[in-house]
């Protein structure tokens, strides 16, 4: 049976304080492990109104020391934004105070716009580096050769299980030739989801017994009814709306008629984003997503999707926790 994952973007809702968000995040995290839910992942963005996930490692310390068996790691960490003996120094000391339990997930973009990977002090053109950078920071976590001049400490020889973070087929195949489990951004973007299960699953490398692990990430809004589902999704909906439009903010109250806000155009790019999302009540998302996993052979199911409502995207995990997905 695959396995059923969160990721949390941290987000601010409208009339919150970060302090608020961040502390959603950590009881989210706690409802997330009573359920039974396998990982925790947090994503890196940096500049983006309405999102408190910016200092990732330290989110994922926050949400590991409030949780005790479920894993925690990051959705990604984007690697052009970060030296990779710093990446290496972190959670080779995330892994120390919690071990068995933190995950490395790596994406190759900035997760932000051009002035901001300025302000980071950042190479622009650093996602060309990124393969790397990767090897850079495998060398960095792995068993120290003799006379190394430079080591992570923490870092060196953790239990840290390296993921591929990306939304196409390239990475896909840099995933399968590292031997290294690979999640897809579907959540953002929908194209090549099907090449890049095919890529990954025919290109994989075995490294030290390693096997292909493919984990597709979705948003999927569950309620009581597929109406009070559909509901709270266009909360979702508004925020990329005013992304779009250049408003980006705190993640907005729900609407009963998101027609009268966006125009055909950003109605058709905002769908087509969606293709793979899911909202209904249990019954409809059950359906939904035996069928998304029998169309991808996913492993494993990354769940995303900003609520307004705290106390309502809590009862969707609860919903979509009671599913029988079968095998």
């Amino acid at each position: 049976m695959a396995h059923l994952s969160i990721l949390d973007l941290c987000p601010i809702i409208d009339g919150d304080t970060i302090t608020d968000a961040l502390a959603r995040s950590r009881e989210l995290a706690q409802a997330a492990e009573r359920l039974g839910y396998h990982r925790y992942w947090i994503s890196e963005h940096h500049n983006m109104v309405g999102t408190a996930s910016a200092a990732t490692s330290v989110m994922i310390g926050h949400v590991a020391s409030a949780t005790t068996t479920m894993r925690i790691g990051s959705g990604g960490i984007m690697l052009p934004n970060h030296a990779p003996l710093v990446v290496a120094e972190q959670f080779g000391t995330l892994a120390a105070l919690h071990p068995g339990r933190i995950d490395l997930g790596l994406g190759r973009s900035p997760g932000t716009d051009m002035m901001t990977v300025q302000a980071l002090r950042r190479d622009p053109r650093g996602a060309e580096n990124f393969a790397r950078d990767l090897a850079e920071l495998q060398f960095f976590l792995g068993k120290p050769v003799p006379d190394q001049p430079v080591r992570a400490i923490p870092g060196q020889e953790a239990d840290l299980p390296i993921w591929l973070l990306g939304s196409s087929p390239s990475s896909a195949r840099l995933a399968a030739e590292k031997g290294m489990s690979f999640a897809f951004a579907a959540h953002v973007t929908p194209n090549g989801l099907m090449e890049a299960i095919k890529l990954y699953r025919s290109s994989f490398v075995p490294v030290a017994g390693s096997q292909p692990h493919f984990m597709p990430c979705i948003n999927v809004f569950a309620a009581e009814t597929d109406e009070a589902a559909r509901r709270h999704f266009s909360s979702a909906l508004i925020g990329l709306v005013n992304f779009f439009r250049g408003r980006m903010g705190p993640v907005q109250p729900p609407v009963d008629n998101i027609e009268a806000l966006w125009t055909p155009q950003e109605k058709a790019t905002i769908e087509h984003m969606h293709h793979y999302t899911i909202a209904g009540s249990p019954r409809t998302v059950e359906q939904r997503l035996r069928a998304f996993i029998a169309q991808t052979g996913a492993d494993e199911i990354m769940i995303a999707g900003n609520f307004h409502d705290p106390a309502a995207r809590i009862r969707s995990l609860e919903l979509i926790a009671g599913i029988d997905l079968g095998n």
